[in-house]
């Protein structure tokens, strides 16, 4: 309990404190039904070319709502924008979900489950701007803890989908998240209060419609392209976001339908990653608080690219070859997403962070948009494809953190 991880835990307090300590509500039931999402869809009868153009489709209205996203963040708050955004973009597509039969209905729940580009934006206000910067780190390290430990109860699906078969057991983990997430909204609801830079943009834009709020967004823009530091952080936000929607939607399709392995085990697997992952979390990232972000970026970046490389070579049945994959995935990665996300909150201007980030996450959202669509046909031919794909963008990753850290060290900034 001496650990500065569980110090920083311990004496959490406002805000950052409601957000951490309410996150395993929202995990939980996330952690039951992810493992099995993409091959739920396949059993209802969709194909890999229509689940590639669903999280396209979804994340082409994600653009809209993170474009939004700042603007409704300022006029409501970040806390009853966060509110209100979580229940549409969670609560209503869990109840879709849960009775969902055809691609009509994943379209649909995909549409509601977009909003949460608002929440995005007015829950990461919610939690930093009254907080020290000095344990951002230790706070999202333990948002991914929180995740991570709760990612241990996944078997139990697994367990679930053994007994009562894929179908009906998702459509019950569905009403269950609809429950357990809605408790979590609330919770944090009640334990937050609005943010002293949400006060000021609240009365700042009062008397300011929405679309006139949106219409300084130009401006905004242009302080965005003026900062080499921004740009190479969206950069690197982009290429990472493509990666974990490539590996999210199609990685249980490909361990199950090309290497074999028995739907009921992936839970194993995910469960199996995030051991791993809270040791990195607990033994590394304290050792990186204080440190220079970019050269542990790029080792994670190498790191998830050699995960890649191996995930593709193994041949069908070879369950150990996956577990090496999953372990030099888990070893690294969160090193390249913990601390990208320091830097985010670092590079952004606090007095414009709401729209600020609205603009970066609809850049990135932009553009990886159709690289759902293109990972489906890809899947469609192969179903290494995907993540033949990957192994490119971490490449190019690890070769933008080196120039960012080379363009930063001579303009004599850090992170």
């Amino acid at each position: 309990m001496s650990h500065s991880l569980f110090r920083t835990l311990r004496d959490l307090r406002g805000n950052a404190r409601g957000c951490v300590y309410t996150e395993p509500l929202w995990g939980i039931p996330y952690n039951l039904y992810a493992p099995y999402f993409s091959v739920y869809m396949l059993a209802i009868g969709l194909t890999d070319a229509q689940i590639g153009m669903i999280t396209s489709i979804g994340l082409v209205f994600q653009i809209f709502w993170a474009m939004m996203g700042g603007a409704i963040t300022d006029k409501l708050g970040r806390r009853r924008a966060t509110l209100v955004s979580d229940f549409v973009s969670w609560s209503i597509p869990c109840l879709i979900w849960a009775v969902s039969q055809n691609l009509a209905h994943f379209l649909i729940a995909a549409i509601f489950n977009s909003v949460w580009r608002v929440s995005h934006t007015s829950w990461t206000c919610l939690m930093v701007e009254d907080t020290d910067p000095k344990l951002l780190v230790d706070i999202y390290a333990w948002i991914y803890i929180a995740n991570l430990i709760v990612a241990f109860i996944a078997p139990l699906g697994g367990l679930l989908i053994e007994r009562f078969s894929l179908v009906p057991t998702m459509r019950g983990l569905f009403i269950f998240s609809f429950v357990m997430m809605s408790a979590k909204f609330i919770a944090t609801n009640a334990m937050t209060t609005e943010t002293r830079q949400g006060l000021v943009r609240m009365q700042e834009t009062r008397n300011q419609p929405l679309l006139a709020v949106l219409a300084e967004y130009p401006g905004v823009l242009k302080q965005v392209l003026a900062s080499p530091a921004l740009l190479l952080t969206t950069a690197l936000l982009i290429i990472l976001s493509i990666s974990r929607m490539v590996s999210g939607t199609f990685w249980a399709i490909l361990a199950t339908e090309k290497l074999l392995l028995p739907d009921h085990y992936l839970a194993l697997y995910f469960s199996a990653s995030s051991v791993i992952k809270l040791l990195i979390f607990f033994l590394v990232m304290p050792r990186l608080r204080m440190a220079n972000v970019y050269m542990p970026m790029l080792f994670g970046f190498v790191g998830v690219l050699l995960s890649q490389v191996i995930l593709i070579t193994i041949p069908a049945g070879n369950f150990g070859l996956l577990a090496l994959a999953t372990i030099v995935e888990a070893c690294t990665l969160p090193v390249a997403t913990a601390l990208l996300d320091k830097l985010v909150v670092l590079v952004i201007d606090a007095k414009e962070r709401a729209r600020i980030m609205a603009i970066v996450y609809v850049i990135m959202i932009l553009f990886t948009s159709p690289f759902g669509w293109i990972a489906g046909q890809m899947s469609e031919v192969n179903r290494i494809l995907p993540f033949v794909l990957n192994i490119a963008l971490y490449g190019l990753g690890g070769l933008l953190t080196f120039i960012a850290a080379r363009v930063m060290r001579e303009a004599g900034e850090t992170g």
